[in-house]
């Protein structure tokens, strides 16, 4: 699973309709360029294939205003918006994916319910005990270090991975329960995206001809 296509349908669908250069500086906000693959080229890559698979939606707006071809502008599709929740509910709770993936995840959480958002995460707890389970059963005996000299040390990875996790994910269950966050039907969410013209704190650039696909 890939987070770039997560992370553009977040973000496109949080604006309604937007430009790649938008796109592009919203995952920036985020951060994202740290924590994935969402580079400038793989965001525009990803707003131009999902285009043409149907997930998005492409008008032309007029010139860009920073030179080179005419602004596109994309909007989300009912087939993009299924896929969106497809790809954030397998994110929330799959213990297997890359860590970019959840964190992509995390971004878009509040837009399922809180009863929702909480249920996935406790399947992902229920994941993560289960994957710990074979690894101890199958490498490493509870309390040792397992056989095969340092390479046993993957394996403990692996268990200190799966506490880890379980441990983060119990503690954000338990945040949304207590009544963190506004999350789909409770009101207005936290968008969590810049307005157009609006200055990203993070910027490691200017925008070049083209940005603005």
């Amino acid at each position: 699973m890939s987070a770039i296509r997560l992370l553009v349908l977040c973000a496109v669908r949080r604006h309604g309709r937007a430009h790649g250069y938008q796109v592009r500086n919203d995952l920036e906000y985020w951060g994202a360029h740290e924590w994935s693959n969402a580079k400038p080229g793989s965001v525009y890559h990803a707003l131009k294939q999902m285009a043409r698979q149907g997930l998005l939606v492409a008008h032309e707006t007029g010139p860009s205003t920073v030179g080179g071809p005419p602004r596109t502008e994309y909007g989300i599709t009912g087939r993009g918006d299924a896929e969106y929740f497809a790809l954030l509910r397998a994110g929330l709770t799959a213990y297997d994916q890359k860590p970019d993936v959840l964190t992509a995840a995390l971004g878009g959480i509040v837009d399922l319910t809180r009863s929702e958002a909480v249920a996935l995460l406790e399947e992902r707890v229920a994941g993560l005990a289960a994957w710990r389970a074979q690894v101890t059963g199958d490498y490493v005996p509870e309390g040792g270090t397992g056989s095969g000299g340092h390479i046993g040390e993957i394996m403990n990875l692996w268990i200190h991975s799966a506490d880890a996790g379980a441990e983060w994910t119990r503690g954000l269950i338990a945040r949304i329960e207590g009544g963190a966050y506004t999350f789909a039907g409770e009101g207005e969410p936290f968008v969590g995206v810049l307005a157009e013209g609006e200055e990203n704190p993070y910027a490691t650039g200017v925008p070049h001809p083209g940005d603005e696909e």
